[in-house]
C-alpha cells in the first residue's frame, strides 16, 4: 500500500514540475501591434490607453510595437498573445507571416481589434486564425443592439443580454464555421448590414494550436471608456492568454524561411555578353550559353572565363524598315547522356530558309562541332512581321525533350486598317491578314506554333513520338509532337523531375483594360501541366478569361468563346475545328496589380518558369534547405523578382513568397539548376537588343554553416591638436547571434582586443594614423572593418558653401547665387579677412553626368598641389631649392620641364624625397626625408608640378559671387552643376598641412522620367536605348526628397506609339499618392505619334524649404482606351 501510494505521489509531483516547467514566470506579457491607415490613427492611443491601463487592474504587462520586424520567432516566444489593433492592409513579410504562424501553431494567443479583420487579404492563414475578412465597409457610423450568447460574458463579466453601441459595422465574407460566436448585432437596428439576423460582431475561437479572439467594435475612441466594451474586451485578452503557457515549437508545422542573408549572388561573368537567350549547365558546371545573334558562348568553371566557343548564321534582323525581329539562337539544352556523347541541342533560326530549326550538335574540346549538325525538327516561320518564337528546350526525367515554340503572329495593329487588334487577342482571318490571326497557329492542332512540342530523341537524331502526347500519330489534322497547344510565346519551360509535370512562363497581350466589345485585358501566366492540354490562347487568357469573336471589316463583336467547347472558326484554321476544353492558368497577372496574385506587383511583365526544387538529389555542402523541397521557382524578366511558389501534394497552388528580395536581378531571362544543387542565372540586362554591361551569368549560393559578422567603424573626430583622443565604436552585426570580440589595429604597430564595440584611443605624438577594427566571432568566423586615416597635431580647416533658393536644381537662364566660408583655429577665418587665400582654391564645373566622378579628382589635384607646397615650407627644402632660379640644387621649374612627359615622375621623385638621392643635378646630395609620409611626399611633387601649369589653371572663383550654371555651354540633359571649395591650412615644423573640401552640385531640372524610386502600376522600359515610364490603366510613380523651392509648375514630355482615343490624366500630388494635390492634366488625345508632346501643371510656389516626394498619378481617362505612352521626362518648372 506505502509502495502505491509513493508511485502516485511521485506522479503527481512529476506531473506538477512538468506543468511548472511549461509556464512563464512572472505576470503574462501582451504585444499590442497597432499598424493602421489614417482613418485609424486617433483612436490608436485611447486603445493602447485602455489596454495597459486593463492590464495594471487586472494583472497582464503590455508591449506596443509598430515595427513588423518584431514578428520574429524568438520576440514573439516573449509574449502570451498578440494584439492587432485596428491594423490593416499586409503588413508582414514572408518570414514574419511564417514565424507567427509558428507561434500560434506552438499554443499562442491572437487577439483581433475592428478593422484587423481588414489585415492581410492574401495571406489565407490569417483570414482562417481570424475567423472572416471584411467584406464591406458600410454608411457612417450607428448605433446598434446587441446581443450576448456567451454565458462566460453574461455570468462573469457582467455584460446584460442585449445592449446599444455606436460604431462602425462591417460585414464579412469567408466566415468560419468553427467559431464560437459571442456577441451578435439587431440588424434591425442599424443601416447597412447583410448578414441576417444572427450577425456576428466578436467570436473565439482554438486554431491550429493556438486561440483567437475578434471583436469587430472598437472603431471609436468612446468605446475604449465604455464598461461593456472593455469588459468583453477583457474575457477576449484572458482567452487568448489562456494559462500562460511557453510556447512549444515541436507542435510548429510551418518551416521556417531561411534568413535572406545566407543567400548571395555570385557574379561569374558580367559584360561579356551580348543578347544571351537561354543556356545549358554541363556536369561539370561549366555552362554554355546562347546568344541572340548567333554566337555560342562557353563559361569554363575551372579557369572562370568565358569565350566563344560556337557561331550559327542566323537571321535576327528584319531588313524591313520599322520591323523588329525576335528570331536568333533561342535555346540550348545538354544532353542527359553529355558524359558519354557530348550533344548538345539548340534551336535556331537559320538565315536562308524561314523555319526555326531543332538542331542536335556535338560539343567537344570547347568547339561546337558545326559540322555534326544533325536536325532534328523544324518549324514553318513567317519572317514578314514580328513576334514571339518561344525556344525554351528541356529534358524530362525519362528522356523527353520538350521544345516551347511562339505563335509567330503580330499582335500589333495592322497598317492602314480601320479596326485593329488593339492590344487584345489577334484574330483577323480575313484573306490577306493572316499574319494577323493567331488561330492560325497557337489554335491550329495541325501546326506546331504556339505550342509545346514533346519528342523522343533516337540515337541517329531523328525523333519518335511518346505516347500521351494531345493527339495520337495518325488523328487527322493534328501533329502528334503536339503535347501543349494553345500559347502565345512560351517563354522558358522547366520539367518536374518527381512528377514529369511540365512549367512554363506565357507572355500575354497588352491591353491595359477589360473591353466590353473584345474582351479581357492582357495577362502573363506561369502554367502547369500534369498532362497534355489546351491552354486556351488566343480565345481565353488567365483564369480562362474569354474573348469574343470580331469582325476587322466592321468592328463587331461576336460571342465570347467557350472554354469547355472552344471552336476555331478561322478561315486559316487547317486542323480541327472543335478544340479541346481549356485549361486555366496556374498563375495570372496583368500589368496593373493583380487582385488574385497582388504579391507579384504591376507594371510590365514577362513571365518565366523555373525548376521545381528537391534538396535531396544534390551534394549537403551546396544545396538548398529543406525548406524549398517541393517548391516552384518563377521569375519575370522584366519586373526582375523571383519567386518560391508551395504547393500541396496533389501539386496545386498554396501561396508564394519572394526569394532573394533585395537582390538585384538585371532582367533574368533563363534558370537553370546545377549539378551542384544551385541556381544559375542568365541575365540579358537592361536594354533591348542590345550589349548590355549588366548582362551576365551568376549563380545563387546558400550559406548553411555559420556566417562572419559584418562590421563598421566610426569615430567622433579625424584630427585634433595634441594630446589627440579619439573614440571609436564598431558597429558589428553577428547574423547567428554569437559573442564577439573586437581586435583594433591603431596603426603604430599597437593592437589590442576587447569585448567590447568602444575604444578610446590617445596619441601624443604628432602623425597620420591608420586606425581599423576586425571583429571575430566564438567560431572564429571573422570580418575587418573599413580603415580610418587619423592625423593627430593638426585641426582640420571648415569650408562650407552655401546657395540661395533651390539647392538641388538648376534651371536654364537662371544664375545660381553662392557664399563660401572657411575657417581654421590656427590660421583665421574668411569673415575675420586674416587668412592666407592662396591657400584656398574655389572652383565651378559643368559636365556630362557620366564625367561627374572626374570634378573632384581635378580639384583635388589642385588642393594636393597647395598642399604640397605649405608642407615644403615648413621643411627646409628652399634652403637648396627656389622655384625659378637653380641654387644648390635644380629649382622646382627645372625638376617639372625634366619630368612633364615621364608617367611614373610622381612616384620616382616622391621616392627620391623620402629616401635622399644624388648626382643627377651634380655631385651634391640630398637628404632622405623619413619623417614625411608617402601622401605627404606626393603632395610635393603635384605641388612642383603644378608650377609648369599655372598659366592654364583657371584662377579661383571669389568667395562670394553669382554663375551662370552651364558656364555658357549648352544645356545637357545629364549635365551636373559642380562648385567646389577647398581650404589648405599651413601646418607647421613636423605638422602636415591639412586639406578640407566642400562642393555642392546641382542637376538638371529635367527628371528623366525613369529615374523614379517607387512605382506602382508603371515600370521604366528601354526600346532602342531609349528608356521611358510606362503606365498603367491606373498607376503612380514616385520621386523621393525633391527641393521644389522656386518651382511653380512641371512640364510632362511623352511620346506615344499610336493616337489615343481617350488619354491619361496625370495628377500631381505631395508626398504621398493621396497627398496634396498640385494640380493636373490630360494627356495623349491630341497628341503627335512617334514624337516629343509636352503638358504642363501650373501650381503656387511654396515656401516651407522642406523636401518633398513628387507623386504623379497617372490613369486612363476612360477604362476603353487600350493604347499606352512613354513617358520621357518630368520638367521642373520655373518663374
Amino acid at each position: 500500500m506505502n509502495r502505491l501510494v509513493t508511485i502516485i505521489l511521485l506522479l503527481v509531483i512529476s506531473t506538477v514540475v512538468s506543468s511548472c516547467e511549461k509556464c512563464r514566470p512572472g505576470k503574462p506579457k501582451v504585444l499590442i501591434f497597432a499598424h493602421y491607415k489614417d482613418q485609424h490613427q486617433a483612436v490608436i492611443p485611447a486603445a493602447i490607453n485602455a489596454i495597459q491601463e486593463m492590464g495594471i487592474e487586472y494583472g497582464f504587462e503590455v508591449d506596443t510595437t509598430r515595427d513588423a520586424s518584431l514578428f520574429d520567432e524568438d520576440t514573439l516566444t516573449r509574449y502570451a498573445a498578440v494584439i492587432f489593433l485596428n491594423t490593416s492592409g499586409n503588413l508582414l513579410d514572408h518570414t514574419q507571416k511564417a514565424d507567427f504562424e509558428r507561434y500560434i501553431q506552438a499554443g499562442g494567443g491572437y487577439v483581433g481589434i475592428h478593422a484587423a479583420a481588414s489585415t492581410a487579404y492574401d495571406w489565407d492563414w490569417y483570414g482562417q486564425l481570424l475567423g472572416a475578412y471584411v467584406d464591406e465597409y458600410p454608411a457612417p457610423l450607428d448605433k446598434a443592439s446587441l446581443k450576448v450568447h456567451c454565458n462566460v460574458l453574461r455570468n462573469e463579466y457582467n455584460l446584460p443580454r442585449t445592449w446599444e453601441h455606436n460604431d462602425e459595422w462591417y460585414n464579412f465574407t469567408n466566415l468560419s464555421k468553427d467559431i464560437r460566436v459571442a456577441i451578435c448585432a439587431d440588424e434591425k437596428t442599424y443601416q447597412g448590414g447583410v448578414m441576417g439576423a444572427e450577425h456576428p460582431v466578436c467570436w473565439c475561437h482554438e486554431f491550429n494550436g493556438g486561440r483567437a479572439f475578434y471583436t469587430a467594435l472598437g472603431h471609436t475612441e468612446e468605446s475604449y471608456t465604455e464598461t461593456y466594451f472593455l469588459q468583453h474586451l477583457l474575457y477576449g485578452i484572458r482567452y487568448a492568454i489562456g494559462k500562460n503557457i511557453q510556447p512549444d515549437y515541436k507542435h510548429a508545422t510551418t518551416p521556417r524561411v531561411p534568413a535572406e542573408n545566407r543567400f548571395t549572388k555570385t557574379t561569374l561573368s558580367a559584360g561579356q555578353l551580348f543578347e544571351p537567350t537561354e543556356m545549358a549547365i554541363l556536369p561539370d558546371r561549366s555552362v554554355l550559353i546562347t546568344q541572340r545573334r548567333g554566337e555560342i558562348m562557353y563559361f569554363d568553371n575551372k579557369t572562370q572565363k568565358i569565350s566563344q566557343v560556337g557561331f550559327l548564321k542566323v537571321y535576327y534582323k528584319s531588313d524591313k524598315p520599322d520591323a523588329v525581329s525576335d528570331e536568333g539562337v533561342l535555346g540550348i539544352t545538354a544532353d542527359p547522356a553529355f558524359e558519354k556523347n557530348h550533344y548538345v541541342y539548340i534551336y535556331y533560326s537559320p538565315a536562308d530558309v524561314s523555319v526555326n530549326r531543332l538542331s542536335r550538335f556535338r560539343y567537344e574540346h570547347h568547339h561546337i562541332d558545326t559540322q555534326s549538325e544533325k536536325v532534328v525538327l523544324e518549324v514553318d516561320a513567317q519572317r514578314e512581321t514580328c513576334c514571339h518564337t518561344g525556344g525554351s528546350l528541356a529534358f524530362d526525367p525519362t528522356g523527353l525533350l520538350y521544345l516551347s515554340t511562339g505563335d509567330n503572329t503580330s499582335p500589333f495593329d495592322e497598317p492602314a486598317q480601320t479596326y485593329g487588334n488593339c492590344g487584345f487577342t489577334p484574330l483577323d482571318d480575313r484573306p490577306g491578314h493572316t499574319l494577323y490571326d493567331a488561330r492560325r497557329t497557337a489554335a491550329n492542332t495541325n501546326d506546331l506554333r504556339g505550342k509545346i512540342l514533346r519528342i523522343k530523341i533516337n540515337a541517329d537524331g531523328s525523333y519518335a513520338i511518346p505516347e500521351g502526347n494531345l493527339y495520337a500519330p495518325g488523328t487527322p489534322h493534328t501533329r502528334p509532337e503536339i503535347y501543349v497547344m494553345g500559347n502565345r510565346n512560351p517563354y522558358r519551360i522547366a520539367v518536374d523531375r518527381k512528377t514529369n509535370f511540365l512549367y512554363w512562363g506565357d507572355v500575354g497581350p497588352d491591353a491595359n483594360n477589360d473591353h466590353p466589345k473584345r474582351g479581357p485585358m492582357g495577362y502573363d501566366e506561369i502554367n502547369q501541366a500534369k498532362g497534355p492540354g489546351n491552354y486556351g490562347y488566343p480565345m481565353f487568357i488567365g483564369n480562362n478569361y474569354a474573348y469574343r469573336e470580331y469582325n476587322y471589316a466592321t468592328g463587331e463583336s461576336g460571342p465570347s468563346f467557350n472554354p469547355l467547347k472552344p471552336i476555331n472558326n478561322s478561315r486559316n484554321n487547317t486542323g480541327l475545328k472543335e478544340l479541346p476544353a481549356a485549361h486555366s492558368a496556374f498563375i495570372w497577372y496583368p500589368y496593373a496589380r493583380s487582385t488574385d496574385f497582388p504579391q507579384l506587383g504591376s507594371g510590365g511583365r514577362n513571365a518565366m518558369a523555373g525548376p521545381v526544387y528537391y534538396p535531396e538529389y544534390y551534394p549537403a555542402a551546396s544545396r538548398y534547405p529543406d525548406y524549398y523541397s517541393g517548391k516552384l521557382f518563377v521569375y519575370d524578366w522584366v519586373r526582375g523578382w523571383i519567386k518560391a511558389v508551395t504547393m500541396d501534394k496533389n501539386s496545386n497552388y498554396l501561396k508564394m513568397e519572394p526569394f532573394m528580395e533585395h537582390t538585384c536581378f538585371n532582367s533574368p531571362i533563363d534558370m537553370e539548376l546545377g549539378p551542384d544543387g544551385r541556381i544559375y542565372l542568365l541575365e540579358y540586362g537592361s536594354g533591348w537588343f542590345s550589349k548590355n554591361p549588366n548582362a551576365c551569368l551568376s549563380r545563387l549560393d546558400y550559406n548553411s554553416g555559420n556566417r562572419a559578422p559584418m562590421v563598421e567603424i566610426k569615430t567622433d573626430k579625424l584630427t585634433g591638436g595634441l594630446p589627440f583622443t579619439a573614440t571609436f565604436k564598431a558597429i558589428a552585426n553577428d547574423p547567428d547571434g554569437d559573442p564577439l570580440k573586437y581586435r583594433w589595429q591603431l596603426g603604430n604597430g599597437r593592437i589590442i582586443e576587447t569585448n567590447t564595440p568602444e575604444f578610446t584611443f590617445t596619441c601624443k605624438t604628432a602623425g597620420e594614423y591608420q586606425v581599423s577594427v576586425a571583429v571575430i566571432d566564438d567560431k572564429g568566423a571573422h570580418n575587418c572593418s573599413n580603415v580610418l586615416t587619423l592625423y593627430a597635431g593638426n585641426e582640420t580647416p571648415q569650408v562650407s558653401i552655401r546657395l540661395q533658393g533651390n539647392k538641388m536644381f538648376y534651371f536654364p537662364d537662371k544664375r545660381i547665387h553662392y557664399a563660401v566660408t572657411v575657417s581654421d583655429k590656427e590660421d583665421g577665418s574668411s569673415a575675420a579677412g586674416n587668412l592666407d587665400m592662396s591657400n584656398s582654391y574655389i572652383k565651378a564645373e559643368y559636365v556630362g553626368g557620366l564625367d561627374k566622378a572626374a570634378i573632384p579628382q581635378r580639384h583635388e589635384i589642385i588642393s594636393d598641389a597647395i598642399a604640397g607646397k605649405n608642407i615644403m615650407e615648413s621643411y627646409d627644402c628652399r634652403s637648396c631649392h627656389k622655384q625659378e632660379e637653380k641654387s644648390v640644387g635644380p629649382s622646382f621649374l627645372q625638376i617639372a620641364k625634366r619630368y612633364k612627359k615621364d608617367p611614373k615622375a610622381i612616384k620616382y621623385l616622391a621616392g627620391k624625397i623620402l629616401h635622399g638621392a644624388g648626382g643627377t643635378w651634380g655631385e651634391n646630395t640630398m637628404a632622405a626625408y623619413t619623417a614625411l609620409s608617402e601622401t605627404e611626399a606626393y603632395n610635393i611633387i603635384h605641388y612642383i608640378f603644378s608650377l609648369m601649369q599655372t598659366a592654364q589653371r583657371q584662377p579661383s572663383l571669389p568667395l562670394s559671387g553669382e554663375i551662370d550654371p552651364t558656364l555658357g555651354q549648352p544645356i545637357k540633359n545629364n549635365g551636373v552643376f559642380y562648385l567646389l571649395a577647398s581650404y589648405t591650412d599651413k601646418g607647421g615644423p613636423g605638422i602636415k598641412p591639412i586639406t578640407s573640401n566642400a562642393s555642392v552640385q546641382l542637376i538638371n531640372a529635367r527628371i528623366p522620367a525613369e529615374s523614379f524610386d517607387k512605382a506602382d502600376g508603371a515600370s521604366a522600359m528601354e526600346v532602342d536605348g531609349v528608356k521611358y515610364v510606362i503606365p498603367t490603366a491606373q498607376g503612380w510613380v514616385m520621386y523621393k526628397d525633391l527641393d521644389l523651392t522656386d518651382v511653380n509648375g512641371i512640364s510632362l514630355i511623352y511620346y506615344i506609339l499610336d493616337v489615343l482615343q481617350y488619354g491619361y490624366i496625370v495628377e500631381a500630388r505631395l508626398d504621398h499618392p493621396e497627398g496634396t494635390k498640385l494640380g493636373e492634366v490630360l494627356i495623349g488625345p491630341d497628341a503627335r505619334p512617334q514624337a516629343a508632346n509636352i503638358k504642363t501643371i501650373t501650381f503656387p510656389l511654396r515656401s516651407d524649404r522642406r523636401l518633398h516626394s513628387l507623386y504623379l498619378r497617372i490613369h486612363a481617362a476612360n477604362p476603353n482606351e487600350i493604347y499606352p505612352l512613354g513617358l520621357k521626362y518630368v520638367q521642373l518648372l520655373t518663374p
